[in-house]
């Protein structure tokens, strides 16, 4: 038959090449990261694989490989049945479980004798991680990055959104963190991914830009809320082109309030939320603006918050760790609004697309 096994950073690189890409591992692993587009068909469910595991330890190894192999074929069955039987002979599957062992074998073993081009990963997802973390860095190098610099409020998410929207090249760290990147910043409803499947994230978004044209990205920190940027990203970051947003403090306040609207709506939560700032700026300030907040007065709070916290702290970490920032060209969107955005947009990727064709030569 046709069965392969192909070494992980082979697979990085020809990764669209595969019809379906199979993860047979148990459903929390699945959870915890898998390859961008696969699929999960496990070999082992989390209740089985656990059971596998306590007859291992607790009977003998023979006896657990005797019940995990019954098993396995049980679950390979199924998946055959509602998945693969409408599949034409020129399917060409991925196929991966941890380490491309029991689990993943048995499984490319069924769908090989059936006569389907079957791919393993040699070494599993194990190996794959570490092939995409070093694929990462080589994405990283090759890619020219315009940093989004600008005071919290100043429209930094919505200038990159709009940039999106007209063809540019964005990489939106705060969207694939499911967090707005500040104490506040939690999105109700969206749980932020592991560590390991933002990592796959922004590998997935990186790989695909093209290194001729920039790639605009928001001046984040090492952290958006409880994960963490990859090194290489955060360094060549760091010393990229900065570029400016600027907005006055009331087209800034009225943003927030829309983009905040849950804070604005449940001032239960906005008050809880403001307790984690109680270290930096003290309990009677605290207490001051929960008060005042609870009395129909958010806008003020989110004004004090600005010019008091947010903003001193964000110029004193642009200008010590952003190389380029005292360099920043400066833009100003006529006001906060998505429309707004759509036209500095627009007008960055004009100027962008003249610059490019100057240097060529056209």
């Amino acid at each position: 038959m046709s069965l392969v096994r192909m070494q992980a950073d082979a697979v990085v690189a020809q990764l669209e090449t595969f019809a379906t890409i199979v993860d047979a591992r148990s459903e929390s692993e699945f959870a915890l990261d898998h390859l961008p587009g696969a699929v999960n068909w496990p070999t082992l469910h989390d209740d089985e694989r656990q059971a596998i595991g306590t007859m291992y330890v607790q009977v003998s190894a023979f006896e657990a490989k005797k019940r995990g192999a019954a098993i396995a074929a049980r679950n390979i069955s199924q998946h055959i049945e509602a998945h693969v039987l409408d599949q034409p002979k020129g399917w060409n599957p991925l196929v991966y479980c941890w380490r491309g062992g029991k689990r993943s074998g048995s499984l490319a073993l069924v769908l090989d004798q059936i006569g389907f081009r079957v791919t393993l990963i040699d070494g599993g997802y194990k190996a794959f991680r570490a092939a995409m973390l070093r694929d990462l860095e080589t994405c990283v190098a090759r890619l020219q990055f315009q940093v989004v610099c600008g005071t919290t409020g100043s429209g930094k998410t919505r200038l990159l959104h709009a940039l999106e929207r007209v063809g540019a090249q964005v990489l939106d760290l705060e969207d694939l963190a499911c967090h707005r990147s500040s104490v506040l910043g939690a999105i109700p409803g969206r749980a932020q991914p592991s560590q390991k499947h933002f990592d796959t994230l922004v590998w997935n978004a990186l790989r695909r830009f093209d290194p001729q044209r920039p790639v605009y990205v928001e001046s984040e920190s090492k952290k958006v809320g409880n994960v963490s940027v990859a090194d290489a990203l955060v360094n060549r970051m760091r010393n990229s082109p900065c570029l400016e947003v600027r907005l006055p403090m009331e087209e800034r306040v009225a943003l927030l309030m829309e983009d905040y609207d849950t804070f604005v709506q449940d001032q239960v939560h906005f008050c809880e939320r403001l307790d984690a700032l109680t270290q930096a700026r003290g309990k009677a300030t605290i207490q001051r603006w929960k008060d005042t907040v609870m009395a129909g007065d958010t806008p003020e709070v989110v004004r004090e918050l600005l010019t008091l916290h947010y903003d001193p702290v964000y110029v004193q970490s642009m200008e010590r760790n952003f190389v380029q920032y005292t360099q920043a060209q400066c833009v100003a969107p006529r006001d906060h609004t998505d429309a707004a955005m759509s036209d500095l947009a627009a007008q960055l990727l004009t100027a962008q697309t003249t610059i490019a064709a100057a240097s060529s030569g056209h």
